[in-house]
This record gives structure tokens, C-alpha cells and sequence, in this order.
């Protein structure tokens, strides 16, 4: 039996930025586009100990709150306002697009998957999962 074909996609990081003039971050998500498979996900964890670290007085409440917008952005539910009616590919780039928010954007970067959702799940492993406490 021939393996699936794999198909190109795009992906982003985002992270909290919880004091902007300072620049220091830390990774709380990962968007993923795959035009040939119709596919826009996003996965978000917010790590509050390294928000902590950061920004003793930064609201977790707040930053999940702005997190799950994007989600629902991606999603496209109707809670995510007008951006989330779009289609998903001006969606990915809304997401990826740079700011100067608590929530930024990394450079975008590419690679190729059979299977977008397993892809977002190890790359969310990855760049994202906080670290266990020593």
C-alpha cells in the first residue's frame, strides 16, 4: 500500500510577550495552515510559571483569554468575530501576521505532513509543553 502524500504547510509559533519593552518571551502556542488539506489549527497552553518568572503582576486570566480568541479565530467561530468569518488561508495570515501585543508571532516556517492535526500535536510538544519543574 503506497504512503499518504505528504502536502506542504505552514506553521507559526506564538508567544507571550508579557512585557513588550523588555522583549522577553516564551512559546504558549502553535498555528498550523495546510491549504491542500483544508486545514487551520491552533493549540495554545499557557505555561504560568514562566509568566511568573516574567512578570510577577501579568493577569494568566487575561493572557488565556487573548489566547483563546486566536483559537477561536482559527476555528472560525462566529465568537471570534468578523476575522474568524474569513476564509482560513486570510485567517493564517491574520494569525501569523507580526504586532507588538503581549501575543506575537513568530517568522513562519514550512515543512511537509500526511497528516496536519498529528503534525500540530508534536510540534506543540515541542516548541511549547512546559518544561517540568526541577
Amino acid at each position: 500500500m503506497p504512503e499518504p502524500a505528504r502536502r506542504p504547510f505552514s506553521y507559526a509559533i506564538l508567544r507571550v510577550v508579557p512585557r513588550v519593552e523588555r522583549g522577553e518571551c516564551f512559546n504558549a502556542g502553535v498555528v498550523l495552515f495546510c491549504r491542500q488539506l483544508g486545514f487551520l489549527g491552533l493549540k495554545v497552553g499557557l505555561d504560568e510559571r514562566r509568566l511568573t518568572a516574567l512578570a510577577p503582576d501579568a493577569s494568566a486570566e487575561e493572557i488565556r483569554g487573548h489566547l483563546d480568541a486566536l483559537v477561536r479565530v482559527a476555528a472560525g467561530d462566529p465568537e471570534g468575530e468578523a476575522i474568524a468569518a474569513l476564509p482560513a488561508s486570510e485567517r493564517f495570515g491574520w494569525l501569523v501576521a507580526p504586532s507588538s501585543t503581549i501575543i506575537q508571532p513568530s517568522a513562519v516556517h514550512t515543512g511537509l505532513s500526511d497528516d496536519p492535526q498529528a503534525t500540530l500535536d508534536a510540534l506543540f510538544a515541542e516548541l511549547v509543553e512546559p518544561v517540568p519543574a526541577p
